[in-house]
């Protein structure tokens, strides 16, 4: 009788638990949405972030609120939200650093990202574009081809950093276009953008939301883009595949994701919403306009295109010697 007792108790108890989840999972989202983002307020994964989670309030019901957690290459964000409660009410943008290139570049991480986070789908991307000062005799990008392979080493080059994507498409670009560069990391897209434009830099590897105004103005001059087709605000600048470097092909992009222990049903509606806020024409068109092409993407979708950045990217860091250790 006992024992009946006790399974009949733990079966209730069981349906109890199950019912509970099922009104939860129909009642979602309850409260406001936590959005972090592992670099400062007024980036460009800020400003993509927050136009994202603006529509994705109004299609939720619930605020969508932007904490900026900036540091250590998102780590710091990235190690937080992988510690939060997985209730769905905690979400990140993941980009090239939080789930491909900080597994390689560090030989010990405080998080995992194939074991810590559960993918949502992809936001946006941005192509690389290697980019000249105004005061730079580099006109087009055959010119400045011919000029790094008649003297190599002359030309310095910044990034935003050491182990950014805009540094990895450089080590790419060089290998593939068998030329060398003088490589200047920036602490930033900013203070490398400055010195561009001031001169004193002659070339940089930049992202197009950072340095969009600055290309419009005409106060740097967009030579090579890194991407497999010509960037559509960029329709003259040609790409290093039609000048013959076909394997070069480089993007700064931005997914989202949810600590892995978010249950399976939030996540799906989350990933739905998620790919409806990326179709929507208002917010196509804000992304369009500040140099980012939006990618509406399922969370398997997501994972493949990973996997697959993981594989090329690993390679290269451990074939460049890169590491920030």
């Amino acid at each position: 009788m006992r024992r009946h007792f006790r399974l009949a108790t733990a079966l209730l108890a069981l349906a109890a638990s199950c019912a509970s989840f099922g009104t939860s999972a129909q009642t979602y989202p309850a409260k406001p949405l936590r959005w972090v983002v592992g670099y400062p307020a007024g980036g460009g994964t800020d400003f993509l972030a927050r136009t994202t989670g603006a529509q994705l309030s109004q299609q939720l019901g619930q605020p969508v609120v932007v904490d900026n957690r900036p540091g250590a290459g998102a780590i710091i964000a990235s190690e937080y939200v992988a510690r939060a409660p997985g209730d769905g009410y905690t979400v990140l943008s993941a980009d090239n650093g939080v789930l491909v290139y900080n597994s390689a570049l560090y030989k010990k991480l405080n998080y995992e990202p194939q074991k810590d986070f559960a993918l949502l789908g992809m936001m946006g991307r941005s192509p690389l574009v290697i980019t000249a000062a105004p005061n730079t005799p580099f006109t087009d990008a055959r010119a400045l081809i011919a000029a790094l392979q008649r003297e190599p080493g002359k030309y310095s080059i910044a990034t935003a950093g050491v182990g950014s994507p805009h540094h990895l498409a450089l080590e790419l670009f060089q290998r593939e276009a068998k030329v060398s560069l003088l490589h200047v990391p920036y602490k930033g897209g900013a203070p490398a953008l400055q010195d561009l434009m001031g001169g004193q830099i002659p070339l940089m590897m930049l992202d197009l939301p950072s340095g969009v105004s600055a290309v419009k103005a005409g106060k740097v001059v967009p030579l090579l883009a890194m991407s497999a087709e010509r960037i559509p605000q960029l329709p003259n600048v040609p790409t290093a595949r039609e000048l013959g470097f076909t394997n070069v092909e480089a993007y700064t992009w931005q997914g989202l994701a949810v600590p892995a222990g978010t249950p399976r049903e939030v996540q799906e509606r989350l990933s739905t919403e998620l790919q409806k806020t990326m179709r929507d024409p208002g917010v196509r068109q804000k992304l369009y306009d500040a140099g980012w092409e939006a990618r509406p993407t399922n969370a398997p979708d997501m994972m493949a295109y990973v996997n697959a950045e993981r594989q090329k990217w690993h390679a290269l860091i451990k074939s460049r010697n890169i590491s920030l250790d």
